[in-house]
């Protein structure tokens, strides 16, 4: 601890988005204090130790290229690793990782504990010191108070977590965990509007109880594919994961005891996840759909207990193992860890700023499952954006805010505070429109230059990321300017450039027409030239479109702007303008129930006070 326990960033929570959050203002030179309920719960995987899949895989890339540690982190624990999607189009390629659940709490303790500038403190934080709508600190439940400039709360699903199985509920942040008790009574008496979501669990099942022969494996890739950049992992494919199906006795025995689950029972009020149901809501909602994937995925390599994934239930316990029994390779599978449903309090997204700090409590930023989402990869996201934009904030600079053309995390903030969400919030690749610029192979071309200027990407792969650039510019020019030296069944000799657009061929194949690639091309940067010249006529378009997009982008609104007094703007519309607060006419635009007649009256508003709008650009170069 420091003297007088003052700090320059306070950071509430050590799961993914709290160690993000606490790493980036430590490396960025603030002084940083991260508390935590229990010292061996940083960075546990609650739900399934996996990272990455469909645009969870492109943050966990993005975080890395802005020298953030989740990728890392499953790279150098991970135990089986694919890349999804291979045989769609490369914008919904993405990697994912099974890790090892306790080698990766273990790791990222370790990595928090060996940050210069950062302290660790074991400590439940119960309310919030707030002098004048700044928030100054915070208090303890020992009465214990700490100093902070700036304070981020990542408290995950802690606040007034209550857990759910059957007819039984108890207060908990998660199982074996307290719950925080007293931080959505200061986030409320501050004013900030929260409300309830849940989520939840499968059982876990001991591995030596299952029956192999009825289960199909699901080895990872030969050539597997990791999240970070330019570290040198050697990943490695330790287990194997299996796939089976629920069965029509599945659907009996749930449909005979729905009455039975905490949600069906009217125990949770919440709002569960759409797209990652309890096996309950699967019965109910999709009755016609008469099996259901199940993927069995070992928790590490010194344990014997498996994820059941796809069976996240709050039935009791006796009706959890009739399910499990049910299924295929299960009958005889003894239950290690029985499911839960959880539901806490969160905050409705309207209430923060792009930069993730509250509007109403300056100097108090909010990341992870408290802003209504779900999932590692999205809480990791928003900590690391919290942490530098609170660091900067320190500092007097620009913060930063990405947009939807600069990355999924640009994409996933913009929706947030932009549309807000009635469900835990969750990224998929359709929610960008920009998505085969957003791969996720060239996450580093996108974002490693702002982390570099961060100073959050350290030198040495900064420098290699630059030879990469080099390597690759100087191969796709050859591409573009040599023919093929072999014919083979071509009536005359072409470009490589243009054979490599014709579908049928892939670079592996260009040495049967002459070209011979460098020691050098790697195989990531043969992937990435292939894809930029097969496709380079839709990415041309996409380009196109990101200049129009970001010509609204940079149209400014002025702050102060009392959107009530816009008589020409719809009343619905000047309601959503004045909760939203939109920063830009882009913005604005993607606000719904804002349509185009009121975007238009606010255009011309804005073209007849040209005042209001130079104000504002002045406000900004402060």
């Amino acid at each position: 601890m420091t003297a007088n326990n003052i700090y320059d960033v306070l950071v509430i929570g050590a799961g993914h988005a709290g160690i993000e959050a606490a790493l980036a203002c430590a490396r960025m030179g603030a002084v940083t204090a991260v508390f935590v309920i229990k010292m061996e719960s940083i960075g546990r995987m609650s739900c399934n130790p996996s990272v990455g899949g469909p645009a969870k895989g492109h943050l966990a890339r993005e975080i890395d290229t802005l020298g953030g540690e989740i990728g890392y982190a499953a790279d150098l624990t991970g135990i089986h690793f694919r890349m999804l999607n291979k045989k769609k189009g490369p914008a919904v390629w993405a990697p994912r990782a099974q890790n090892d659940r306790q080698q990766y709490s273990q790791l990222m303790r370790e990595v928090l504990e060996k940050q210069s500038g950062l302290h660790i403190i074991e400590a439940n934080v119960t309310d919030l010191i707030i002098e004048n709508g700044t928030v100054k600190g915070v208090t303890t439940a020992l009465g214990k108070s700490f100093y902070g400039r700036k304070v981020i709360l990542a408290a995950g699903t802690f606040l007034n977590g209550l857990i759910h199985v059957g007819a039984v509920s108890y207060p908990g942040g998660r199982s074996g965990e307290p719950a925080a008790v007293g931080l959505s009574e200061a986030l409320h008496k501050a004013g900030l509007k929260l409300n309830r979501f849940k989520t939840g669990t499968p059982p876990r099942v001991d591995l030596r109880t299952l029956n192999y022969n009825h289960l199909e494996a699901q080895p990872g890739d030969e050539n597997p594919s990791g999240f970070s950049f330019y570290r040198d992992v050697t990943l490695q494919n330790l287990v194997s994961c299996y796939i089976t199906r629920t069965t029509h006795h599945t659907q009996k025995i749930i449909k005979e005891n729905i009455h039975l689950s905490s949600l069906y029972g009217g125990y949770i009020k919440g709002i569960g996840p759409r797209y990652c149901p309890s096996i309950e809501d699967k019965i109910v909602k999709f009755p016609d759909k008469e099996t259901h994937h199940i993927f069995i995925e070992p928790e590490g390599t010194k344990t014997f207990e498996g994820y059941v994934n796809g069976i996240s239930t709050s039935l009791p316990p006796e009706i959890q193992e009739a399910i499990v029994h049910s299924i295929p390779g299960l009958e005889q599978a003894v239950i290690m860890r029985y499911g839960y449903a959880i539901e806490y309090d969160y905050v409705e997204p309207e209430e923060i700023l792009p930069t993730l700090e509250t509007k109403k409590i300056s100097g108090l930023y909010l990341a992870g499952q408290i802003n209504g989402t779900s999932g590692y990869e999205e809480a990791a996201a928003q900590g690391l954006m919290a942490g530098v934009n609170a660091v900067l904030s320190l500092a007097g600079k620009d913060p930063l805010i990405l947009s939807r053309t600069d990355g999924y995390i640009g994409v996933l903030i913009d929706d947030l505070v932009t549309k807000g969400t009635s469900e835990p919030y969750r990224m998929f690749t359709s929610r960008a429109e920009y998505r085969l610029w957003l791969r996720q192979d060239n996450a580093d071309e996108r974002l490693m230059p702002i982390g570099y200027k961060l100073g959050l990407v350290t030198e040495t792969r900064w420098q290699r990321f630059q030879a990469m650039l080099d390597i690759k510019a100087r191969e796709k020019q050859r591409l573009e300017t040599e023919n093929c030296t072999i014919l083979n069944d071509l009536p005359e000799p072409v470009r490589y450039a243009v054979l490599l657009k014709r579908p049928e061929i892939s670079v592996d194949e260009l040495p049967r027409f002459g070209y011979q690639p460098p020691q050098d091309v790697t195989s990531d940067i043969a992937t990435r030239l292939e894809l930029e010249i097969k496709y380079s006529g839709y990415l041309q378009r996409q380009l196109e479109e990101l200049q129009r997009f970001s010509t609204a982008e940079n149209l400014r609104i002025p702050q102060n702007r009392d959107f009530m007094q816009i008589n020409t703007i719809a009343w619905e519309a000047r309601e959503k303008l004045a909760r939203v607060k939109p920063q830009n006419i882009g913005q604005a635009m993607r606000i719904p129930g804002v349509n185009y007649t009121d975007i238009s009256a606010l255009m011309i508003w804005l073209r007849k006070h040209p005042a209001s709008q130079k104000q504002t650009n002045k406000e900004e170069q402060k």
